[in-house]
């Protein structure tokens, strides 16, 4: 029987965040709509899978045997799924009451619609820079990685890394959105074959909308209702949530490198041809300076 929303949840050693996240689930008003919870668990040490088991909620588990990373973990759940919509959700949000109604709401009122976000908050208070992308073409890149964003943030020229000359606040058409909260319409994912599973992990959410945009899909902002976003919990890479992370130094140094690895992918697959020689190569080489940087310091 078809549903209206299927949420997946990729978790992966976030026991206790996974635990706060379906907790603000069930909080969740449901109004009208149908909704099922699944869980797809890489391989997780921290106890997670004899948490998830004993909790009231009724939800499905797929235990992964490895770490299949973010894309395959995401895939593997798909086809369980009966929802009209997915929602790809992380395991350390947290979700305001009406957020699932008024996104559901939304994708139904508007068909050209291919994936939408909502207003992704960080913890310590701002917006999940994540959530509101431009594409990271070579030049948005240059300046958002030599800190011409930061002296601009408003300018149309130098912020198109973060599309900071948009507004925060109202619904607007954006580049790519997080993979923290993406709801995805069936139809859309279907068609561009869903996650790419040469990423494993970071990347995957600009790989996704940038496929959707190509098949004429619009991705929206929605400002309208939020998620609290703890940020880096299972990788351990981000500075607000390091301390809590159970992230081991290897996990950390792999993260690191992945969201580099990442960039060398989305240049391939989609900037090869776009640009000419000189310029790929300033991005490459500036790829390489990046990742021999976080060897460093990692």
């Amino acid at each position: 029987m078809s549903i209206d929303l299927s949420i997946i949840i990729l978790n992966y050693n976030a026991k206790d965040f996974i635990i706060k996240c379906l907790q603000s689930i069930k909080r969740s008003v449901a109004g009208k709509y149908s909704w099922e919870i699944i869980v797809s668990d890489n391989a997780s040490t921290d106890g997670s899978i004899e948490e998830l088991k004993v909790q009231s909620e009724k939800f499905k588990i797929i235990e992964n045997k490895n770490n299949l990373g973010f894309a395959k973990g995401n895939n593997v759940a798909i086809p369980g799924a009966k929802g009209r919509y997915i929602l790809f959700l992380n395991p350390d949000t947290e979700v305001e009451k009406n957020t699932f109604v008024s996104m559901i709401k939304f994708m139904d009122e508007n068909s050209e619609v291919g994936a939408a976000t909502c207003q992704v908050n960080a913890p310590g208070g701002g917006l999940d820079d994540g959530a509101h992308r431009g594409f990271p073409t070579p030049w948005n890149a240059f300046c958002h990685f030599f800190g011409l964003e930061n002296l601009f943030p408003k300018s149309r020229l130098f912020s198109g890394y973060t599309l900071g000359y948009m507004s925060r606040h109202n619904i607007h058409e954006i580049d790519a959105l997080t993979g923290a909260f993406m709801i995805v319409r069936r139809e859309a994912g279907e068609q561009v074959g869903w996650w790419d599973e040469d990423y494993f992990w970071y990347g995957e959410d600009l790989d996704f909308c940038y496929r959707l945009k190509k098949s004429n899909w619009k991705i929206m902002y929605v400002p309208t209702v939020s998620i609290l976003h703890y940020r880096g919990i299972s990788s351990g890479v981000k500075k607000q949530t390091k301390s809590v992370s159970s992230a081991t130094r290897g996990t950390r140094g792999r993260a690191a490198l992945a969201s580099v690895e990442a960039m060398r992918i989305f240049y391939k697959k989609h900037y090869v041809g776009q640009y000419p020689a000189p310029i790929l190569w300033l991005v490459w080489t500036g790829i390489w300076i990046l990742e021999k940087y976080r060897l460093l310091f990692w």
